[in-house]
């Protein structure tokens, strides 16, 4: 589905990623561990068409979109939930899920597709009127996510969405991760929490300073101990 060809991401003279190469299939949740600057951030953002590669090839179902504009990625069936969720938080809760759907192909299907997130996150229903600057961190996650999915992507870009939760939501989160990732949508999931992480990913990849080191199913992974000691936290 896509496929990165030796990408190298740099900011200014710093580079963040070296010639990196990886692939996702149609229908797989891809985790994306490593350590603090690692360069993980920078590769969801080189996938959404945020950023902007100095060399190598971005693939998706086989077109070359890498030199393509930001919001061509969305009408391609990308959508990011960023760090920090990223909302507008003086408009309403509805208002920000309007936002996500306003590609003609997404707006034709906005009331089927508001009923499938607030299934997925019946929280959100009585809150739809409500600023969402004043939803709790984890209703926030829950909007930002919301809003990605009412863009109906193939390919949802997930960073760090578990980031600043309690525990008890965290739980609930990766649970409706599971359900997106059940329902057909490929994921490519940026995570700290890597222990949970890998455990709903079909495959895994390590990021060390910009380049990948190891990747594979996340049981195989696991196995090796110097990737457990020193990327995996155990």
């Amino acid at each position: 589905m896509l496929e990165l060809q030796g990408i190298t991401v740099a900011y200014g003279q710093a580079r963040a990623l070296w010639d990196v190469s990886m692939h996702v299939r149609q229908g797989e949740l891809l985790c994306v561990v490593g350590p603090n600057g690692a360069g993980k951030t920078t590769l969801v953002n080189t996938l959404a068409g945020i950023l902007r590669p100095i060399s190598g090839r971005i693939v998706m179902d086989g077109r070359d979109i890498t030199q393509v504009a930001p919001h061509r990625y969305c009408e391609a069936g990308i959508a990011l939930v960023p760090e920090g969720r990223r909302l507008f938080t003086g408009m309403t809760v509805a208002e920000n899920l309007d936002v996500g759907s306003l590609l003609p192909a997404a707006k034709a299907k906005r009331r089927e597709s508001l009923g499938e997130v607030l299934q997925l996150f019946p929280a959100l229903r009585e809150k739809l009127k409500s600023p969402a600057g004043e939803l709790s961190g984890g209703q926030q996650q829950m909007v930002a996510i919301a809003r990605a999915l009412m863009a109906r992507p193939r390919l949802l870009l997930l960073d760090e969405p578990s980031l600043g939760l309690s525990p008890l939501i965290v739980t609930d989160m990766f649970r409706a991760i599971r359900k997106i990732s059940a329902s057909g949508i490929t994921i490519v999931l940026v995570e700290q929490n890597v222990a949970t992480a890998l455990g709903i990913s079909h495959r895994a990849c390590v990021l060390e300073l910009g380049r990948v080191v190891a990747e594979g199913a996340p049981d195989e992974l696991m196995k090796r101990s110097e990737i457990r000691r020193a990327y995996l936290g155990s």
